[in-house]
């Protein structure tokens, strides 16, 4: 991967590191030129896609008020922002595959299975969350606060601010449909399991409706159209982890099965091997091993007898070695006691000399 740091004792792991900055320099410059595309596409069309999104408060506004542009530079930057952001969120699916080009050699083959259908629902469901709140929430949203508006007071939005507004609004709610996605990512990666989220229930539908406080405007409609469906989307992720829990024993047991049959076969064939240059105690223990029995086992008589004869002529080699060793000690001794005594034999004695004769 790109994040490990090269070494500079090796030129090829410094040519690696090279080459994937370059392949993400050329992931991320064709990310840039898709989106300069999109946007080149669209921004001839940037008044009437502004209109688009202000239809929903445009239907609900009073006779006679429209929306206004205070700043003096927001009716050509508010449609030059919305098409920026709309090129960007067009181009997603795009975007991600270009991440997940960069990312995907790095990956195990059961990591792949489990990320591809995950950045796919995400995709769709962060779509569908903004789908969601276009053509339900904004009418209903702004519905209600037009029919509270006090009497004197004309409603005229800014073009920026509601720009702003309607921003917020779909990344909130395309964000809140990616339960699902959260819900079988926590299960898959072992964080939890799909019981425990199950007696949690009572807390995740008060979280909701917490964050649905939090994400939409300080108004009751629009936080309980937020927390209502993430509690949805919950129960559907929670089904979604059940189902795949349930048909996930049998495919590891279909991948293991073939493994744990070569393996055994494995240990059989190198067990027969080394069983031709065993001795009789060797193999029983070879055997033992094998067939996962205890690892000792009592020497029957003959074996018993046998590595006691093996024994005792260990000791009769090494008493005869020694033996060997004394004998010649004592030639080498009766050598040296033999010239001493012919020496002594050799020397005249008193005895033998002439009468008359001293010395």
């Amino acid at each position: 991967m790109a994040s490990t740091p090269p070494d500079k004792d090796n030129p090829q792991a410094e040519m690696g590191f090279i080459s994937h900055l370059i392949e993400l320099r050329d992931r991320l410059l064709r990310s840039v030129i898709a989106v300069a595309i999109a946007f080149a596409l669209m921004f001839p069309f940037a008044n009437d896609i502004y209109t688009f999104l202000a239809e929903p408060l445009m239907k609900h506004l009073p006779e006679g008020s429209s929306m206004i542009a205070i700043d003096v530079a927001s009716p050509f930057l508010t449609p030059f922002k919305l098409v920026l952001m709309l090129s960007v969120v067009l181009t997603i699916p795009y975007l991600l595959h270009q991440l997940w080009s960069f990312i995907a050699p790095g990956l195990y083959q059961h990591e792949k299975r489990l990320a591809l259908p995950l950045l796919a629902s995400s995709v769709v469901l962060f779509y569908v969350g903004m789908a969601f709140a276009y053509f339900v929430v904004f009418p209903l949203v702004f519905g209600f606060f037009t029919s509270v508006t006090p009497e004197g007071v004309t409603v005229m939005t800014d073009i920026n601010r509601y720009l702003d507004f309607v921003l917020m609004m779909f990344l909130a709610f395309g964000i809140a449909f990616e339960v699902p996605v959260a819900t079988v990512l926590v299960v898959s990666v072992g964080i939890t399991t799909p019981e425990k989220l199950a007696r949690m229930r009572p807390y995740i539908i008060v979280g909701a409706f917490v964050i649905g406080m939090l994400l939409t405007p300080p108004d009751v409609v629009s936080q309980v159209l937020l927390a209502i469906p993430m509690w949805i989307l919950f129960e559907a992720g929670l089904w979604a982890t059940r189902y795949i829990r349930a048909n996930k024993p049998d495919t590891d047991a279909e991948a293991s099965e073939p493994q744990s049959t070569s393996t055994a076969a494995a240990t059989t064939a190198a067990g027969a091997a080394a069983a031709t240059t065993m001795s009789s105690t060797e193999q029983a223990i070879a055997d033992a091993l094998i067939d996962e029995e205890p690892r000792w086992k009592p020497m029957t008589d003959e074996e018993m007898e046998d590595e006691l004869d093996a024994i005792g002529e260990w000791e009769d080699e090494d008493e005869e070695d020694d033996s060997d060793g004394d004998d010649d000690g004592n030639e080498d001794d009766g050598d040296t006691d033999t010239g001493s005594s012919n020496g002594a034999d050799d020397a005249p004695r008193d005895d033998d000399k002439p009468d008359g004769k001293s010395d």
